[in-house]
């Protein structure tokens, strides 16, 4: 897409920092870095969000994420990493990209808030993981 940024790290068009370039995906520093080392792991295809990674694109995009979570640890001295991906909600370009943060302990990073809420009764949350079920055509066994 032409007015994408992303895209036009893939094409070479935009300038970043890359850390890795391969034939599905290509990762880049973040520029405004939660830490330093902060990596952005997106698809050279164009999508938006990871519902709409094809499938042959999962197992590239995955295993250079897990690779890039290894590369953290080793080339930075991080403990380990914290990954994460925004669909639509806090996706500053509207491209999928996993973020690879290296983390240590005692870092400063608290995490997220996650508010909290609870279920009426039983019958609602069977009823929510019915939806979710049928959503994803599985059946319990």
């Amino acid at each position: 897409m032409a007015d994408c940024t992303f895209c036009g790290i893939v094409a070479g068009d935009l300038p970043a920092a890359e850390v890795l370039r391969e034939e599905h995906v290509v990762a880049f520093l973040d520029t405004r870095p939660v830490f330093k080392g902060h990596v952005l792991l997106a698809p050279r295809t164009h999508v938006v969000t990871l519902p709409e990674l094809p499938p042959d694109l999962g197992v590239p995009f995955l295993a250079a994420a897990q690779r890039l979570g290894d590369a953290v640890v080793e080339a930075l001295g991080a403990q380990g990493s914290f990954m994460a991906v925004n669909n639509v909600v806090s996706q500053s370009v509207p491209h999928l990209h996993l973020h690879v943060v290296p983390r240590t302990k005692g870092d400063g990073l608290r995490g997220f808030f996650w508010p909290r809420t609870r279920y009426d009764d039983d019958e609602e949350r069977a009823a929510y993981a019915a939806r979710l079920r049928a959503a994803l055509g599985a059946a319990l066994e």
